[in-house]
């Protein structure tokens, strides 16, 4: 499997080289500024206790402060946090954001724990690093295996360390705590509004058009729900980890989360083909959405790809070879920084309402959600129409560039 923080390191030097970055700050943006590495020791539900290890990587706040997810995986690792850290940062500035990029992680099964095991890692996890976080420095949000009621209880943890009320410590908390409406479905939504753009762009009518969702998930799950609702794009494929199902006449977003939701998966959907997450990618539809795991669109099945757009809600998902196949083949991509996005956007304005002791509404969050990633597909749009690049590298050109102009301002290079 390749190492992901390598992808990131080449994907920068691909954007460096044609920025021109002078040495200092290209090696400045090659590495985390910081990252920290603790050791939590928990007490089990079976009187035991267990150590688990964490991570807290800080990868360049001269935009704003750090802002990022933290994992909860038996295989994390490390490079994958510094990887998603780095891509936090690209992520923030080239939606323009006031934020930098961070990332955290811990190496656990959380399938295997109990509640309360869950919260003592929480609350544990903040303490070890209370001191390296705060509403100005470095806002975690949920990710992989989190969810709002673990930020709920870092949040909380976080308070009782400080002494006082701050609830922008931590982002996509429950709405009782400080949580924004619309934080549910932000990432799916703002990668529908860079596809609404995007088939603009090339003249696909999504109204007549198909799609495939690999990963059923969140996020996955909210972009079936909205390219039905948005758009009335049929959606004839969806996977999860078990499995995939193909049905060309459509499958039924209520139905199918239902049959999930009973089932522990989409395998087994009455009227359905079984499919393989693999053959699934490879479909003859006209808009594909990874938004599972990363490194599933690689120079082996890149030649395959006939889907028109590839809307990655998954971090990550296409490697840099498979890129240039697919610019070459005419696949549009959106990449991953910009079309999920929408996550971090909507997080920001939890920042903003929680630091103004304010409550905004869903229609407000939506549209200004809207507004900023229509705007943030249209630079990229640009550059990748003026420089002939793939989106990829022209997000990443817009990004950096906002990046390291700011180093350059504050005079750290």
């Amino acid at each position: 499997m390749p190492n992901p923080f390598a992808i990131a390191q080449q994907q920068l030097d691909e954007a460096a080289a044609m920025l021109q970055l002078d040495s200092a700050t290209h090696s400045l943006l090659r590495e985390p500024l910081r990252e920290l590495h603790v050791r939590i020791p928990v007490k089990m539900d079976d009187g035991s206790t267990k150590v688990f290890k964490g991570f807290r990587v800080q990868y360049n706040d001269a935009r704003g402060p750090n802002k990022g997810g933290i994992r909860w995986h038996p295989k994390e690792t490390v490079d994958t946090v510094r990887a998603l850290a780095a891509w936090m940062t690209w992520k923030t500035a080239v939606v323009d954001i006031p934020l930098g990029g961070g990332k955290g992680g811990v190496i656990c099964d959380p399938k295997k724990m109990s509640m309360g095991e869950k919260e003592r890692l929480a609350r544990g996890y903040i303490r070890q690093i209370a001191r390296f976080v705060g509403p100005e420095s470095d806002v975690p949000a949920p990710d992989v295996y989190t969810d709002p009621q673990i930020m709920a209880w870092m949040m909380d943890e976080y308070n009782v360390i400080a002494g006082r009320h701050q609830p922008g410590v931590i982002t996509g908390k429950p709405l009782d705590v400080g949580g924004v409406a619309g934080r549910d479905d932000a990432t799916a939504r703002g990668g529908m509004y860079t596809l609404r753009e995007c088939a603009k762009a090339i003249g696909l009518d999504l109204s007549k058009s198909s799609a495939a969702v690999q990963g059923y998930g969140n996020a996955g799950q909210h972009a079936h729900r909205l390219l039905e609702t948005l758009f009335g794009t049929k959606v004839v494929a969806a996977s999860d980890s078990k499995g995939g199902v193909f049905c060309p006449d459509g499958l039924d977003y209520e139905c199918l989360r239902a049959h999930k939701q009973a089932s522990g998966s989409v395998v087994g959907y009455p009227g359905s083909t079984t499919i393989t997450n693999e053959a699934l990618l490879e479909l003859d539809v006209d808009v594909l959405v990874p938004s599972a795991l990363e490194n599933v669109i690689t120079y082996k099945n890149a030649p395959n790809i006939k889907a028109k757009i590839s809307a990655e809600l998954a971090n990550g998902p296409t490697t840099p070879e498979a890129d240039k196949i697919l610019f070459d083949k005419g696949v549009y991509v959106i990449p991953d920084f910009l079309c999920n996005a929408g996550g971090v956007t909507v997080s920001w304005m939890e920042q903003v309402q929680n630091a103004g002791l304010d409550k905004w509404e869903r229609e407000r969050v939506y549209a200004k959600l809207d507004e900023i990633m229509t705007a943030a597909f249209h630079a990229v749009h640009s550059v990748r129409s003026d420089r002939k690049v793939h989106t990829r590298l022209a997000a990443y050109l817009v990004s950096v560039h906002r990046v390291a102009e700011a180093c350059k301002i504050r005079g750290w290079v």
